[in-house]
């Protein structure tokens, strides 16, 4: 209901004077006319006109969705402008102003009201949960309970900027082989439906029998002319699956997360972002003043792997029985010696946040490199792929010119 909510909130066109005298208009979200009319008064604005815009369904269809870099580079607009001494509201505005996404504005303007209208600043963000999850909420929460929020901020969008470029890094390692392998499909159909049937017709002429590799190809273009519709239909169909399945049933999506750790070329590297990502989480909140335990439950969901949510549950359960971390960790068998190691020196020494932040910093450049040496590695097995594949076609294609060449 949050997220429907917060969805549906509408947006006010109103126009009036400030306190100085001079004509202002523009555009507030709030939940209702009478808290936009709240809102607008707290910020010394006497109302002329005010009336609630109306929706333009083909706007919303075509609006950009947020995206985790939006509230990236919002969280460090922010904590930019608080550190510079800019007030909580105003900041709001600036940052606002500078948003080039819609969507993106319309949430910062939203959260700008609810403050505005006596709530926190963590509430506030939890009025927007598709955008803000609970860990965010609950580091800035702790900000503002302890003071510091422009401190806490500052971490939040460190933490923040550290995981979407550990995602950009591991999205680069994918989106390479996968658009080689795309644009080798591509360029086999054509072939197959184009320039195949070319060779058929002259090969229809020769009146002798084809080799056994020619006659599969020329058979597989015939086949892929009279159905490609089929094969778009089944293609298409398998992709819908894959993705409705991936939304829906949770034993598929834990499938998926075991068998990416378990990948030939690119489970190391899931390994590496994994450990990354526990690491920088649970550093960002044990060092914000988290409690560990409460620490773990939200380092939990950031892994965005079943295996090693479980894993971090079962740590978490175990430190809250009186273990040491390292020693939990150590049990479940899923962490490297030396993130161990670092953990338990960080323990020993009091500084547990700062240790887990060398950890992160590490498998992060591990991340790193792991990716520079995949797509090197990657780029001439991408080549021999394509070069069988096309290679193989043109020799197919030639074969029975060059038996009939040796014949005469």
């Amino acid at each position: 209901m949050a997220v429907k909510k917060a969805q549906m909130m509408p947006t006010f066109i109103y126009e009036g004077i400030d306190r100085k005298g001079a004509k202002l208009k523009g555009e507030l979200p709030a939940r209702n006319m009478a808290l936009a009319k709240v809102t607008l008064r707290k910020q010394g604005i006497t109302i002329k006109t005010i009336r609630q815009k109306k929706k333009n369904i083909l706007e919303g269809l075509m609006k950009k969705k947020v995206s985790t870099l939006d509230i990236t580079i919002f969280t460090r607009q922010l904590a930019t402008m608080m550190k510079a001494g800019v007030p909580l509201v105003q900041s709001f505005e600036i940052v606002a102003e500078g948003l080039e996404n819609p969507a993106m504005r319309e949430v910062v303007l939203g959260i700008k009201g609810e403050v505005e209208g006596g709530n926190t600043f963590a509430g506030a963000l939890r009025k927007y949960p598709q955008h803000f999850d609970n860990l965010f909420c609950s580091l800035v929460e702790s900000g503002e309970q302890s003071g510091a929020l422009e401190t806490m901020l500052d971490r939040v969008a460190i933490y923040k900027e550290k995981s979407e470029l550990l995602k950009q890094k591991i999205k680069k390692a994918m989106k390479y082989p996968a658009t080689v392998i795309v644009v080798a499909l591509i360029v086999t159909i054509i072939l197959m439906v184009k320039v195949v049937p070319v060779f058929e017709e002259l090969f229809s002429s020769f009146g002798a029998d084809l080799p056994a590799f020619t006659k599969m190809v020329v058979n597989m273009s015939q086949w892929t002319q009279k159905y490609w519709f089929v094969l778009i239909i089944v293609v298409g169909f398998a992709i819908a699956a894959f993705l409705e399945a991936k939304k829906r049933s949770k034993k598929f999506r834990d499938l998926l997360d075991k068998a990416a750790l378990r990948a030939p070329i690119f489970g190391d590297l899931v390994y590496k972002a994994i450990i990354a990502r526990y690491s920088r989480t649970l550093a960002t909140t044990f060092a914000a003043g988290v409690p560990l335990i409460d620490a773990l439950e939200s380092t939990a969901g950031a892994t965005n792997n079943v295996v090693y949510e479980e894993a971090v549950m079962k740590i978490r359960e175990d430190v809250a029985t009186g273990q040491q971390l390292q020693f939990a960790m150590r049990v479940t068998d899923k962490f490297p010696s030396m993130a161990v190691q670092m953990v338990a020196i960080g323990e020993e020494s009091g500084a547990l946040d700062a240790m887990l932040d060398k950890v992160a910093t590490h498998y992060e450049n591990e991340v790193d490199n792991a990716v520079d040496g995949l797509t090197s590695m990657m780029e001439p097995l991408i080549m021999a792929v394509l070069g069988i594949l096309v290679g193989g076609l043109v020799v197919a294609m030639y074969l029975p010119i060059f038996q009939m060449g040796s014949v005469v």
